[in-house]
């Protein structure tokens, strides 16, 4: 059930400003790049064809999509993006900051919206919030901060909880950020963060097959692009072998997780819509000011709940944003 409305938070500035600074070329169809990992992120292209929907582009008469999903291959996405760029598309929607960071490497001159939740600033993607300053801008979102209270919830649905683990890549500096946030609310509460290291899907669907028996209470998701992507999978191991899970999107909830807390991706998409129609009608990404999302949702899932035996306590209930039954 929804508790409570969607807001698209601070975006306000922006979707009250005049969105059209030029015209549609009469008869143009523009081209739209994707790049994205897979798995959850697929709801933000949902959201990014109801947002043109909603400032009159319609798929297929005003734009096309041209989605790459490089199912979790984060090795693959500068390639890719070179290819998108060399095949003339207008703009690249990219989905998460490691994603974002390799379409940069892989392009020179191709204009770039992205959703992305980590140091746009100290990464170099931008200048500034207010003046991104060069070819990139977008919406960011807050995900990296948010794994201590993450863990609090976990703890707060599931008490037994004392071994959770988690499955990160050490080369996503994102992932690293998150998972030292995590330690020091484990220590906290009492739990012991059992780290698995993963540099591939491949990797990571091993680590999963070997879980063993008592060796952790529970999965806890770290903001991991590449381990998002297989968020499927992980709802279906943590069915099998009857763990509660923590996850920081809603869609992995719907599909039999536990619990998630942290934005709606089909929001942000939504969101991001504006940005890639400004572009295409003429506005330069250095004059966009990238936008903060950080309204939060906490989902839990009654019937997962229910089948490992667990009791969600009232207070919980009543703080969460949608609870499935």
């Amino acid at each position: 059930m929804d508790r409570r409305t969607f807001l698209a938070g601070t975006g306000a500035a922006l979707l009250a400003a005049p969105l059209a600074v030029g015209a549609q070329q009469a008869g143009k169809v523009y081209r739209v790049g994707v790049v994205l990992e897979g798995g959850p992120y697929y709801a933000g292209m949902d959201g990014l064809r109801a947002g043109l929907k909603e400032l009159g582009f319609e798929e297929g008469n005003q734009y096309v999509l041209h989605i790459r999903d490089v199912k979790g291959d984060l090795s693959a996405v500068a390639e890719t993006a070179k290819n998108l760029e060399q095949e003339k598309v207008d703009v690249i929607y990219a989905v998460a900051t490691s994603v974002t960071l390799a379409v940069r490497r892989g392009t020179a001159k191709v204009p770039v919206v992205f959703h992305a939740g980590g140091d746009l600033v100290g990464s170099g993607l931008i200048k500034s919030f207010a003046n991104p300053g060069g070819r990139f801008t977008g919406v960011n979102t807050r995900a990296v901060d948010l794994g201590a209270k993450r863990l609090e919830i976990l703890k707060e649905a599931a008490p037994k909880v004392r071994r959770a683990l988690t499955f990160y890549d050490p080369g996503n500096p994102n992932a690293r950020e998150g998972v030292s946030l995590a330690r020091e609310a484990a220590r906290r509460l009492r739990i012991e963060l059992v780290e698995r290291l993963v540099r591939s899907v491949d990797e990571l669907r091993m680590g999963l097959r070997e879980i063993k028996d008592g060796e952790t209470d529970g999965i806890f998701v770290v903001t991991d692009a590449m381990v998002s992507s297989q968020s499927q999978l992980i709802v279906d191991t943590a069915r099998t072998k009857k763990l509660p899970t923590m996850f920081y999107e809603r869609t992995a909830v719907v599909a039999g997780g536990l619990a998630s807390y942290g934005v709606n991706y089909y929001a942000v998409g939504r969101l991001a819509a504006k940005y890639v129609h400004r572009v295409l009608l003429g506005t330069s990404p250095a004059e966009l000011p990238v936008d903060r999302f950080d309204r939060l949702e906490l989902v839990i899932n009654l019937k997962t709940a229910r089948a490992l035996g667990l009791t969600i306590p009232p207070s919980l209930l009543a703080r969460a944003d949608q609870v499935i039954e």
